[in-house]
């Protein structure tokens, strides 16, 4: 790990880190965009751009977002920076689990499954390993629990192939 994503990971804890990053979304996004997935968060931690579709406007909603694979899937958090609501995207998927990640250069279309009980477990453990900032933001979430998906690939390039 770079001293800057060991540096990152330090102040994730900090109210004000959550701030700034919600600042630097939409430029983040728009990087990720640019790269097809290739440089998102800097590359500082293992990120990725998830494509939804708004559950009331029907159009492709973008966020970049830390994932950590598991087998074959993504797995994504919607701990929205330890904020009381839950992010958008997060509904989206509940709303419709199809969606599209951009990684590493390349686009996969996987189905959204939200983890719960043992799983969730299981899988919040792999994700604080990664940021532990997001025991931080649950704390923060004054109770809201804070949703865990798998991404899983689905069609003919349903495999991350050792890629994740």
């Amino acid at each position: 790990m770079s001293v800057l994503g060991t540096i990152t990971r330090r102040v994730g804890h900090q109210r004000w880190f959550g701030a700034v990053a919600r600042l630097l979304v939409p430029a983040d996004r728009a990087v990720g965009r640019l790269t097809r997935g290739r440089v998102v968060a800097l590359g500082l931690v293992p990120s990725l751009i998830l494509t939804t579709t708004g559950r009331r406007s029907g159009k492709p909603r973008s966020n970049p977002l830390l994932y950590v694979p598991d087998d074959d899937a993504y797995v994504v958090i919607g701990s929205n920076w330890g904020q009381t609501h839950q992010p958008g995207w997060s509904m989206n998927l509940l709303a419709d689990p199809a969606a599209e990640v951009a990684v590493k250069g390349r686009r996969i279309l996987v189905r959204a499954e939200p983890a719960e009980g043992a799983e969730r477990d299981r899988l919040w453990r792999l994700l604080v390993t990664e940021w532990p900032a997001y025991r931080t933001y649950e704390r923060r979430a004054s109770g809201r629990e804070i949703r865990v998906f798998r991404l899983v690939p689905v069609g003919r390039d349903a495999s991350l192939g050792g890629r994740g």
